[in-house]
C-alpha cells in the first residue's frame, strides 16, 4: 500500500476551473515554491525601481510613509494628494493620531477614495452605507482628525454616479499629473482597487491599452465578491448574497500616474494562519505583467511592495490541516 500511494505514475493532473483569473500552470508552480526572502529576487523584467520587502510587520512602514509624506508637503506649503484603499482603519487611526500630534495642517491635503461598492444598475453606494469604503475613509480618517488640522470636505473625493467617467480627470487635474502617492493591497483575483481581471479592463489583452484605462464602474469578479463576504464590513460569514455585484474604480491610468506607489501585502484571517493573498502576493509580484493579475502593473514602475513574514512562510500539501 506505501509503494502505491508514492507511485508517480498515480500522480493526479488537472488544469484550473475556468473562473480563475490566471491559469499559467507552469508560473504557479514556480512561484509556489518561492518563500521568505527568496521573494525579495530581482526577476529581469522589473522596473529598476520597483522592490519587494519581506519583514515582520509592514504596517507601521505604512503609516510612517503616508505620515512622512503628508508632513513634509505640508510644511513645505505643497498641495499634497493621496489615493487611499479601504476599509483600512488600522491603518488610519493612527495616522489621524499622528497629524493630531505633531499639529500637521490638512487644509492642502486631498484625499482620493481608490473604488466604492455599487448595485446591480451601478448606482454608487453613499456615504451613510455602513459598509462602504467611503463612509469608512471619512469616519476613521478624515474626522479621527482635530478639526482645526482637518482637510475640507471639498477635499475629500470618492467616485459618485456624477462624477465617475471625469474621475482619472479630477485626479489628474488636483494633482496636476498623478497623485503624490497611491496606497494598495492586492485583491484574491490580484486586483488593484476593483480593477479586476474582467472583460471591462482586459479588452483585447494588450498591455499598453489596459495599463492607460480610466476609472469606470465594473461588474466585479466573483472571487472578488467571495473575498469580501469574509471581510468584517459584511461579518466575515461567506455572506455573498449580502455583497454588491458592482463597483466604481480607480482605473490603470491612475496608479500609473502616481508619482509614488506602495502596496502591502500582510493580510491573514484573524491572526492565523490561513490567507487568500499569500498566493495572489507572490503572482503579483513574480508572475507576468498581465491583466489577469492586475496587480502585477506595478513591477513596471518605482514601487515598494512589503510583505509580511508570514504572507511569506512557505506551503504546501497539509493532509491533516483542515479549513
Amino acid at each position: 500500500m506505501k509503494e502505491f500511494i508514492t507511485d508517480p505514475a498515480t500522480v493526479f493532473d488537472f488544469l484550473p476551473a475556468d473562473f480563475v483569473p490566471f491559469r499559467d500552470r507552469e508560473v504557479c508552480e514556480r512561484v509556489r515554491k518561492m518563500s521568505g526572502k527568496e521573494l525579495e529576487q530581482r526577476e529581469p523584467w522589473w522596473h529598476p525601481e520597483f522592490d519587494v520587502k519581506v519583514m515582520m510587520n509592514p504596517h507601521p512602514v505604512l503609516i510612517a510613509t503616508l505620515f512622512s509624506r503628508l508632513k513634509a508637503a505640508s510644511e513645505a506649503g505643497k498641495t499634497f494628494t493621496m489615493i487611499l484603499g479601504n476599509p483600512e482603519p488600522d491603518t488610519y487611526i493612527p495616522l489621524a493620531q499622528l497629524i493630531n500630534y505633531f499639529q500637521v495642517d490638512c487644509s492642502k491635503v486631498h484625499i482620493f477614495a481608490e473604488d466604492e461598492w455599487a448595485d446591480q444598475d451601478g448606482n454608487i453606494a453613499p456615504i451613510t452605507y455602513e459598509a462602504g469604503f467611503v463612509h469608512s475613509m471619512i469616519k476613521y480618517l478624515v474626522m479621527q482628525i482635530d478639526p482645526k488640522l482637518r482637510m475640507p470636505m471639498e477635499n475629500v473625493h470618492f467616485p459618485t454616479n456624477a462624477n465617475i467617467n471625469d474621475y482619472s480627470k479630477i485626479i489628474n487635474d488636483i494633482s496636476e499629473g498623478g497623485a503624490d502617492i497611491i496606497s494598495t493591497s492586492p485583491g484574491w483575483t490580484g486586483h488593484v482597487a476593483f480593477v479586476d481581471p474582467i472583460p471591462e479592463f482586459i479588452g483585447s489583452g494588450d498591455i499598453e491599452e489596459w495599463l492607460n484605462q480610466p476609472a469606470k464602474l465594473v461588474k466585479l469578479h466573483p472571487m472578488t465578491i467571495l473575498q469580501n463576504s469574509l471581510n468584517g464590513t459584511f461579518g466575515q460569514s461567506g455572506d455573498i448574497a449580502n455583497v454588491p455585484p458592482m463597483a466604481a474604480t480607480i482605473g490603470p491610468i491612475d496608479v500609473m500616474r502616481a508619482k509614488e506607489r506602495i502596496e502591502v501585502h500582510a493580510l491573514a484571517t484573524c491572526g492565523t494562519f490561513s490567507s487568500w493573498q499569500r498566493m495572489t502576493s507572490r503572482l503579483v509580484t513574480h508572475g507576468p505583467v498581465t491583466p489577469y493579475v492586475p496587480s502585477s502593473m506595478l513591477q513596471t514602475r518605482k514601487t515598494q511592495v512589503y510583505i509580511s513574514e508570514e504572507l511569506a512562510a512557505p506551503f504546501a500539501c497539509w493532509e491533516k490541516v483542515g479549513y
